[in-house]
């Protein structure tokens, strides 16, 4: 019994040990830090936390407020328009996407690292003063490519009022300009598939015309639209098109 008794005693310090010190630290990691101003900001552990759990949110920011929308929509129309089901595949359209979105977004990335994130890295300013300088570069490349009637719909809904576009929330900017973003890709979209329907048309004409109706116009045509694609240097076309509707 002495022996069991001998062998517990130290476990149970260590355990008490241990939780002690965990409330320590953790009382030393969760707390508010008052400026001399007045101001109040959060320790670092909290800090790093909240970018954590903002981490989970990035594939939505990525979709919704950059590029990204326009560019996929154009691409998966285009491969429908050319009738090719799973060539090029949604790995590679993704991959295409991704890259290009990090093209045309660069400058208003660079921005964001020159006015909000060197001067946080080099504690010239708060993290809710980055925050609010990253803001106004992404603010103003929506606010580019949103039309005028989204805003005004989303503002209505919300019953929010601005005296000029700079003064529209993100809440209600966000989902006005994806709105956007859906209009202008099925535009883009609309024009892509026309030459290719085209084609379609024909080669569905020449072939009732022979009598051979049981052949199926799609396995004829796929050959000629992959020959103009190609010829009229396609993936070219649509690159720069999609890069220059964004104003580069």
């Amino acid at each position: 019994m002495k022996n069991k008794l001998t062998l517990l005693l130290p476990i149970l310090l260590c355990l008490l040990a241990s939780s002690a010190w965990a409330d320590n630290s953790v009382m030393s990691a969760v707390k508010v830090i008052t400026n001399n101003d007045g101001s109040q900001e959060y320790s670092v552990s909290l800090q790093i936390l909240a970018m954590m759990t903002a981490l989970s949110f990035i594939p939505a920011a990525v979709i919704m407020m950059t590029s990204f929308t326009r560019i996929i929509i154009v691409l998966s129309i285009l491969r429908q328009a050319l009738g090719l089901q799973q060539s090029p595949s949604n790995q590679v359209l993704v991959g295409i996407t991704l890259f290009l979105s990090f093209f045309i977004m660069s400058p208003v990335l660079e921005r964001v690292n020159d006015t909000a994130l060197q001067p946080y890295l080099n504690e010239k300013m708060t993290s809710l003063e980055a925050f609010e300088a990253a803001k106004l570069p992404m603010q103003g490349f929506m606010l580019a490519q949103t039309r005028l009637t989204d805003i005004e719909t989303f503002m209505r809904i919300a019953k929010v009022e601005a005296n000029s576009p700079e003064e529209v929330p993100l809440r209600v900017l966000i989902p006005a300009f994806v709105t956007s973003e859906l209009k202008t890709a099925f535009q883009i979209g609309f024009m892509v598939f026309i030459p290719f329907l085209i084609i379609d048309l024909v080669v569905a004409s020449i072939l009732m015309a022979m009598g051979m109706m049981m052949l199926s116009p799609m396995i004829v045509s796929l050959p000629f639209k992959l020959m103009l694609f190609v010829l009229v240097d396609g993936w070219s076309l649509i690159m720069g098109t999609l890069a220059t509707s964004f104003g580069l």
